[in-house]
Parts: C-alpha cells; sequence; structure tokens
C-alpha cells in the first residue's frame, strides 16, 4: 500500500495539479479544501492515517499556520510541506518554526516537491524507527510502536491492551516470525512492571540437562561444573516479565517445576535448601497447537491452564497484507541507517514484487530480504534486482491452464516476459443469467494482476486507469496486491 498524502488548499485547479503530481510519484492521494478539514481528518475522531501532508499557506478558513499550531496541540506529528505564492523569507522562517517540514514556492516543480515529499517520508521513518529502537532498549516499547495498518491486527493490539493493563499470563500463539517476542515486549512496555526487568528466554534452546539450572538457579557445588552460584531466569525477572518463547520445548521435568513456580510464586534453585520468592509476570509463546501437545502427553494439562489463561493469536503475514508495505518501508529506515546507506526508498515495481510474494517465514523473512537489499544496493532506491530470489519465485510460478467453458475470450497481450494460456471469463452464473458487474470487475483485476506480476503500473496502464484509481477498485472489492490469481480458477 503506498503512502497516503494529504493536500489542503482553497484553489481546486491547484489542488487538482498537487494531486496528479503526487499520485505520479507513486503515492495515495486525498484532498481537503481548507485548513480545518485538514485538521478533522488528521486529528478529529475516526482520524485517518496520513503519512504527510501539502498545506497551503493561505487559506480563507484556516491558514497554514494555524493548521501547525493545531496539530502540534494534538502531539500530531505528521510531517508538512508549506506551499505559497509568497516566498518571503519571513514567511519561510515563520512556518518552520511553527514545525513544516519543508517550504516549497508555488507552482513548485514536479522534481522539487517528489525531493521535499521523499526526505520528509524518509526523515520522519527515521526518526520513528530511532524512538522504537530507544524504547526497546530502556523497555519502555509499547503497544503503539508496533507497525501494523491490517484490519487483522486491530483485534490482537486491543486484547494486548487489556493484558497489558493487568497481570494475567498471556500466551501468545502463532507461526515462527510472525513478532511475538514483540507483542511481548510491547505488553511489558505498556504496562505497570515497564520500568521493571523484561527478561527473555527461548526454551527451545536451553540444553536439557541445565533447563532447571538456567530458569531457577543453582547453587555453588550443585552439580558438575557449578562454580559460582546462580540466581536464575526466574529471578533476574523478579518484579518485572519473564518472556518463554517456544514453551512447548520444554522437558516434562521442568515442566513440573515450572507449575510449581507459578502456583507457589517461589522457586527452588538446583541444590538450594529452601524457596527463593519471586514476583514475575509469565507470557509465554509457542508456533505449535499446544492442545494437541496436551492430548498426545508432550505437554502438561495443568501447565496448559496456567499459561494458557489469556491467549493472543498472531495472524501470518500472509493474512495481513497491508502491513507488508509499511513493514518494508520500516526495515528500510532502520537498516539504512545501521549500515550507513543513502538508501531512501523501494521502487514501486520492488515493492509489488514484495508485495505478492506469500512469505513463509512472515516478518522474520521480510525483514532479512530487506536486509539483504539494503547490503546490496548502491542506489538511493531499491529494485527488483536486489531480490533475486524473489524475482526468481515470480518467474517460475506455473502458468494455470485454460477452463473449456462458454465464456468471453480474454486473450494475451503482447510483449510481456511471458505470455500464459488465454484465460476465460464466465458471463453467466449457473442458473444462466448474467453476473454482476462486480463480480467481473473482480475477476478481470485479479487476473491482469497475476499476468503481470502484481506491477501496478502495468496493471493500471493496462486496464487504462490511474493508479490511484486501481487501488481503489482494489479496496472496494476487497481485494489487496496479492489477490493475484488467474481468472480460470474462479470461472
Amino acid at each position: 500500500m503506498p503512502d497516503l498524502i494529504l493536500i489542503a488548499d482553497d484553489d481546486p485547479v491547484q489542488r487538482r495539479l498537487v494531486e496528479s503530481m503526487v499520485q505520479r510519484f507513486g503515492y495515495e492521494a486525498v484532498t481537503v479544501e481548507g485548513g480545518d478539514a485538514a485538521v478533522r481528518m488528521l486529528t478529529g475522531e475516526g482520524a485517518r492515517h496520513v503519512d504527510g501532508l501539502i498545506l497551503d499557506l493561505v487559506m480563507p478558513d484556516l491558514d497554514g499556520l494555524g493548521v501547525l499550531a493545531r496539530l502540534r496541540q494534538a502531539g500530531c506529528d505528521v510531517p508538512v510541506i508549506v506551499q505559497t505564492a509568497h516566498g518571503g523569507i519571513d514567511n519561510v522562517v515563520s512556518v518552520m518554526r511553527a514545525g513544516a517540514t519543508d517550504f516549497v514556492v508555488k507552482p513548485a516543480s514536479p522534481e522539487r516537491l517528489q525531493v521535499s515529499l521523499a526526505n520528509a517520508l524518509a526523515t520522519r521513518r527515521l526518526a520513528g524507527e530511532l524512538r522504537r529502537v530507544r524504547r526497546q532498549q530502556d523497555g519502555t516499547f509499547a503497544i503503539s510502536d508496533i507497525v501494523t495498518r491490517s484490519p487483522a491486527m486491530a483485534p490482537v493490539l486491543r486484547a494486548a491492551e487489556k493484558a497489558a493493563a493487568s497481570a494475567i499470563p498471556v500466551l501468545i500463539e502463532g507461526e515462527s516470525g510472525t513478532g511475538k517476542e514483540l507483542l511481548a515486549r510491547a505488553i511489558h512496555g505498556s504496562g505497570a512492571r515497564r520500568a521493571r526487568p523484561f527478561v527473555a528466554v527461548n526454551c527451545g534452546a536451553l540444553p536439557e540437562n541445565l533447563v532447571e539450572s538456567i530458569l531457577f538457579g543453582h547453587e555453588k557445588g550443585a552439580f558438575t561444573g557449578a562454580t559460582e552460584k546462580h540466581a536464575g531466569k526466574f529471578v533476574e525477572a523478579d518484579g518485572g516479565t519473564l518472556f518463554l518463547d517456544e514453551v512447548a520445548e520444554l522437558p516434562l521435568t521442568a515442566q513440573v517445576k515450572l507449575l510449581r513456580a507459578l502456583q507457589e510464586g517461589e522457586v527452588e534453585p538446583v541444590g538450594g535448601r529452601r524457596p527463593v520468592k519471586v514476583d514475575v509476570r509469565i507470557v509465554s509463546a509457542t508456533h505449535r497447537d499446544l492442545i494437541a501437545d496436551v492430548k498426545a502427553g508432550r505437554f502438561r494439562e495443568d501447565l496448559f491452564y496456567r499459561l494458557h489463561v489469556f491467549p493472543v493469536m498472531v495472524p501470518p503475514l500472509r493474512r495481513r497484507p497491508e502491513d507488508i508495505a509499511p513493514l518494508t518501508r520500516h526495515f528500510l529506515a532502520r537498516f539504512a541507517a545501521e549500515e550507513g546507506k543513502r538508501v531512501r526508498a523501494v521502487t514501486a515495481e520492488a515493492m509489488a514484487l514484495i508485495a505478492g510474494f506469500p512469505w513463509p517465514g512472515n516478518v522474520r523473512q521480510l525483514e532479512n530480504a530487506v536486509f539483504r537489499a539494503v547490503v546490496m544496493t548502491e542506489g538511493q532506491e531499491i529494485g527488483v534486482d536486489e531480490f533475486p530470489q524473489l524475482a526468481a519465485l515470480a518467474d517460475a510460478a506455473p502458468t494455470q491452464p485454460a477452463l473449456p467453458t462458454q465464456a468471453l475470450h480474454i486473450g494475451d497481450w503482447t510483449g510481456e516476459a511471458r505470455t500464459p494460456a488465454p484465460a476465460t471469463l464466465r458471463l453467466t452464473d449457473p442458473s444462466g443469467h448474467v453476473r454482476p458487474l462486480e463480480e467481473i470487475e473482480r475477476e478481470v483485476i485479479r487476473f491482469a494482476l497475476a499476468h503481470h506480476r502484481g506491477q501496478m503500473s502495468e496493471v493500471a496502464r493496462r486496464l487504462k486507469i490511474g493508479r490511484s484509481t486501481l487501488y481503489r477498485k482494489l479496496e472496494g472489492l476487497g481485494l489487496g496486491e496479492t489477490d493475484a490469481a488467474p481468472v480460470d480458477e474462479f470461472a
């Protein structure tokens, strides 16, 4: 999903001109006629997520300086590019002091506006990434810091907010790489224990003969090699949160002691003479089906009920395609800063390739792919060439044969890297009635997405519609950029 740019200008001609330029740059654009409308859209009830604002300085209702003041009062940090026909030094100083990111003089050239937008968005992402890193380091990483725009994540975040307000045991379930530990850190950082330690333990990586020692501690001389006293993870997390990642991997003997620690609020160090009281909030995670493990005898039923008090299921990345683009930009900003690269953006073609990939390794796989791309690139944009594995998989994707059915022949276009077998589109339903136009349009768009490998610019050009119109149709028809599929799948 492209960045959304809000354009506030009382001049309809200038509004349409800027909107057209913004769309040509590859962004989504929305326009309002004045400052009051802009403030309502950004800070009012049901405010939309906006990535950038192009703001006219002189407007009849609320002028640009008034909008900047309102945004500052509301704590809205959207980057603002102010434009005006009066480019005096006093105006520049005033708007920059009021919080504007940049200032352009009407009529701004497309090149000037494009560079200004790219710089503003890149600066905002980098600043946001630095805040997240700082909060992760000091233990105050909050639920609001999680990067997501997917409706599928909304119930997850609501559940996390409720869990953060309590000390209730939480079990986070989901496939590997979906961000379960990040959610656990957000729950800790949003709760009353955020000033206390957050201790993470990967239960699947613990040697079986040292599990109890690592979790509960040991006394000096308790076993061969125990040359010093060790407190254990429970004591380290005293007063804070203990995150047990892959808790289903714990051996049964350790599960017994873990159950007692949860029931009694105390641990028994290996070789110790008396238990040690601890006050620990437990958040656990697993990618396995714990209920199936309980039935198979691999996981204790009584421990399951101790941990499975407040379950939270994190959906895989393929179920939340709206998150792919913002996560890609998020990782780009982070790795560009870490590697000292002046990489600012991902090309539209590369973003379409990323959005069309199923990501079986979820967010972790996407993160690693972007990391590699940042290291490999030599320019200021990441293109398709920086994702050779994804491009190879897209090229190797098999084409579907057409179904022999009474239908309208769609045929194949020329000039493509590959020419799939002609597809067919049913015009009538099984009862012989003409199908609704919305259904036919949905299938045509899905076929176009598949035929052009998710390249949104090419899809829009071949369908003879604008990119913004294509994205609106995708949203209105309940489709996403990853919904590409041959038409004959539905015929």
